[in-house]
């Protein structure tokens, strides 16, 4: 699942983050997706192969990975996993066994590279780092402020800023941000919303946590995560790389599997490592009561291509 934007609800008025998003046509997709987060708990299902002792060349890998993205089947993410030297291909409660049948056999002679996990969860946007922003008829969270010369932007998810024209900072839709400025999604999970607002102040702080440099996420990396729904979690770093199938075409690429639950509004909040940004919060399957498997747009390259930094 993709952390999903939530319907609006009355929420103290949040120090913003910017966050890019595309087409007013997946507003009302990403919003029933939103709704429909479940708890997760990861449990194994029978791998593509017994043979656990067998070593996968890269360039099997390789073709495991890209048969599972043949096979097209929504509410599937999966990332090469180190310790097993297969792929590791996570699936939904949505994910009916003819559908695991077809990745298989989407796969062929590379099926036993697949390692196949289902969580009981439904992948989904997460809309809500840190604070809360609202567009429209959705609520997101704010990632991390950042700058370009003398403007001041914060980056998010681009699920939640396509589609989205002005963000607020309040519920009542009365207090403006300002304008999304750039969106990428799907392919990539970021946006930039540039504020226009003077009288709105834009700390280089997630939760009190001064944010200094960016960061590229390293397996087992100690993470926290902040987002206006469930507050702030920590975890770790369990896979990179990872592409996830949210369905209808939404299909993000190069992202950061993690332990950390989120829930719906939680989307476009912050990853970080101490002072080091590491991602934005894009989606995934679970809960902050039973836990859940949440994936995350790299920061850095969110930066680079809107040529901003952290401050």
């Amino acid at each position: 699942m993709r952390i999903k934007r939530t319907t609006p609800t009355p929420t103290p008025t949040p120090t913003p983050t910017l966050t890019p998003r595309s087409s007013v046509a997946r507003r009302a997709s990403l919003a029933v997706v939103a709704g429909s987060l479940v708890a997760a708990g990861a449990f194994a299902a029978p791998a593509a192969s017994a043979d656990e002792a067998t070593a996968y060349s890269s360039a099997q890998l390789d073709k495991a990975s890209d048969a599972v993205l043949e096979a097209d089947v929504a509410g599937t993410a999966w990332n090469v996993d180190p310790k097993s030297g297969r792929v590791l291909v996570t699936v939904d409660s949505t994910v009916s066994q003819a559908e695991i049948n077809k990745i298989k056999r989407e796969a062929g002679t590379n099926a036993g590279a697949l390692k196949i996990e289902r969580t009981p969860g439904k992948f989904s946007k997460l809309l809500s780092g840190g604070d809360a922003i609202y567009a429209s008829s959705w609520r997101c969270s704010a990632g991390f402020n950042v700058r370009s010369g003398s403007t001041y932007y914060f980056v998010t998810a681009g699920h939640c800023t396509d589609g989205a024209g002005t963000w607020y900072a309040n519920s009542a839709r009365t207090t403006t941000i300002g304008p999304t400025a750039g969106s990428s999604f799907p392919g990539n999970d970021y946006g930039l919303v540039r504020y226009s607002n003077t009288g709105l102040s834009h700390p280089g702080t997630v939760g009190g946590q001064d944010i200094t440099s960016a960061a590229d996420a390293t397996v087992g990396m100690s993470v926290t995560r902040r987002g206006s729904t469930t507050g702030t979690h920590r975890g770790s770093v369990t896979g990179l790389n990872a592409t996830v199938n949210y369905g209808g075409g939404d299909i993000v690429y190069g992202m950061i599997r993690t332990n950390v639950c989120a829930e719906p509004g939680d989307s476009g909040g912050p990853l970080y490592s101490g002072s080091r940004a590491i991602g934005l919060t894009s989606g995934g399957s679970g809960n902050c009561s039973s836990g859940g498997t949440t994936f995350f747009q790299p920061v850095k390259e969110a930066l680079s291509a809107y040529g901003v930094s952290v401050y």
